[in-house]
């Protein structure tokens, strides 16, 4: 009675896991419409997505008009095709995002409960899905995510395949491995192949484990990763001869070895987010790594190979001339199956987890309770006209500190007597906490994204009339206008695209003014401070409509009628 007592104590019935997951999944998706998209990766990747729907071309990606080739198509097809079904929209533009994002917490599930235990596969899969980092990775529209989705399903079906004991089995999975390193490089480049290759080369130096590289089926392999990458890089290169050499050179090659991107930050850079990333489970780190220490001289170590994922990748990353946050979205799958395996193991015969536990899940709930003390800090941040969105805000991360604050408690005081479901509870807080305080933030993106500046100005503009947009390349408000604007003198990342089509945008501000007399039916978009600049040029101009960020003028001469643009 005693046995049967504690393995009910130890695990949820399979209802109430589909249970929990529809939840989950419902709160996960639910909140993809509530704000509006900010610069520079959501409104960037939308706009891509909407002009190549409306261009038709599927081939050759665009940006505000003009040839863009940094990254590949994949998100950007599957968002174009969002767009053709769904309509035009927020939620549109995020639903790859979210959606791999999701996937990759049930992958890391069946993962975890396939080599380990169904226990263990839990728990990583909660470890995954209250990831601070993956939570709001997957409601941000950036290629990072659906880069890592692919990257993960590599590593998964490569511990599958070398811990399958038929070979058929195996080899099937090291297809789908190949597979899945193809969707990656078509998500955002060679690196989809790198990573993979990189992890292979430290696990076999770290393990002195060659053998590994006989159980690939390189040739095979290799085969399907060119049949499904090679058909789109021969098309475009095909229609775009300098596709190539920026493609391969500029966008990889000097991107990690050089500086000019203006994505530099000191060696230390991914350390804060680590820790802040996966801020929950980082006291059970140290424990998973030492069982993967010890299992590392095994035929195959898949909890070795994982500790070299991790390393590997934040290696890589951390001495790259380039870096962002999403760029270590990789390594967190891989954390969440090494702390459900570790923490499968902490659960004692009673249920009950151990006195260290109960001390990280109480820190917790203090740190929450010392949070509220520093809300007037939030406020302070804000410039005089951004004060009463960041009060806002401040009622936000209440919401997300009570939270944190309730579940962690409740987590504590069951701890001794139900430890599974102490960890769900601390799951769900911190998942609750991540989701609330990042849904938030619209009271704060609002201004950035340029939407309201968009919607006054939207139906004045008429539909076949060109839009300047002088000095600024603005991430969001072409997405918002539903229209491409022509640039002027300052390119931005647009330089590539500029250089292939120069009569497609005007070098100096000069030659803008020139173009503006002769187009009078013109309207333009800028900062304010290059709007007064404009003034005391005598240049003629009329505002449009205006946000604390961007003026857009016309011309005084020119009537302004309601228009209903056409996508």
């Amino acid at each position: 009675m005693q046995l049967n007592q504690t393995r009910q104590l130890n695990s949820f019935s399979p209802i109430q896991i589909l249970i929990l997951v529809l939840i989950y999944a419902l709160l996960w998706f639910a909140t993809l419409n509530y704000r509006h998209l900010i610069p520079s990766d959501e409104g960037r990747y939308a706009e891509i997505a909407r002009e190549m729907l409306v261009t038709g071309d599927w081939i050759t990606p665009r940006y505000n008009g003009y040839l863009y080739f940094e990254k590949p198509p994949l998100q950007i097809w599957a968002t174009a095709l969002s767009f053709q079904v769904f309509g035009i929209g927020e939620w549109q533009a995020r639903l790859w995002t979210a959606l791999t994002g999701f996937l990759t917490i049930l992958m890391v599930g069946f993962t975890g409960a396939s080599l380990y235990s169904a226990r263990a596969g839990f728990i990583a899969a909660l470890a995954l899905a209250s990831s601070p980092i993956w939570v709001i990775g997957g409601h941000v529209n950036s290629l990072d995510m659906g880069l890592s989705a692919f990257l993960v399903a590599a590593l998964c079906s490569l511990l599958f395949a070398q811990t399958s004991s038929n070979s058929s089995s195996g080899r099937y999975w090291m297809w789908l491995c190949w597979g899945c390193m193809a969707l990656a490089t078509l998500s955002k480049g060679v690196i989809g192949a790198a990573i993979p290759g990189m992890v292979l080369v430290a696990y076999s130096i770290s393990n002195w484990d060659w053998k590994i590289w006989q159980r690939l089926h390189l040739i095979s392999g290799l085969c399907i990763f060119f049949a499904i990458t090679a058909p789109w890089f021969v098309l475009v290169a095909q229609r775009n001869p300098a596709f190539l050499e920026f493609f391969f050179i500029h966008e990889h090659l000097q991107r990690f070895t050089e500086s000019g991107h203006s994505r530099t930050g000191p060696i230390y850079y991914f350390l804060p987010l680590l820790l802040i990333g996966f801020l929950p489970w980082l006291a059970q780190v140290p424990g998973a790594l030492v069982l993967a220490w010890r299992a590392r001289r095994q035929y195959f170590s898949g909890q070795w190979l994982l500790v070299c994922w991790v390393v590997a990748i934040f290696g890589f990353f951390s001495i790259s001339q380039s870096k962002l946050p999403g760029y270590i979205f990789p390594i967190f799958p891989a954390l969440a199956l090494l702390v459900g395996y570790h923490l499968d193991r902490v659960l004692n015969l009673k249920g009950s987890l151990s006195l260290a536990w109960q001390l990280q899940v109480l820190f917790f709930a203090i740190l929450a309770g010392i949070g509220f003390f520093f809300l007037a800090s939030i406020s302070q941040q804000a410039k005089p006209d951004e004060i009463a969105s960041y009060a806002q805000y401040t009622y936000w991360v209440i919401a997300a500190l009570m939270t944190l604050l309730s579940f962690s408690l409740f987590s504590f005081a069951i701890a001794k007597v139900q430890g599974l479901v102490s960890i769900t509870c601390f799951a769900i807080g911190f998942f609750l906490c991540a989701l609330i305080a990042g849904t938030g933030h619209e009271t704060l993106g609002r201004a950035v994204s340029g939407v309201d500046l968009a919607e006054r100005v939207k139906g004045l503009i008429p539909p076949n009339v060109n839009v300047y947009s002088v000095r600024i390349l603005d991430h969001t408000v072409p997405f918002y206008l539903g229209r491409t604007m022509t640039m002027v003198e300052f390119p931005d990342e647009l330089g590539f695209g500029v250089a292939q089509q120069p009569e497609l945008w005007l070098p100096t501000l000069d030659a803008f003014i020139l173009r503006w007399e002769e187009d009078q039916t013109a309207y333009a978009l800028m900062v304010p401070e290059q709007y007064v600049e404009l003034q005391q040029r005598q240049v003629p101009m009329q505002e449009v409509g205006r946000d604390a960020r961007r003026v857009i003028v016309k011309h005084p001469n020119v009537i302004s009628t309601p228009q209903t643009l056409a996508h």
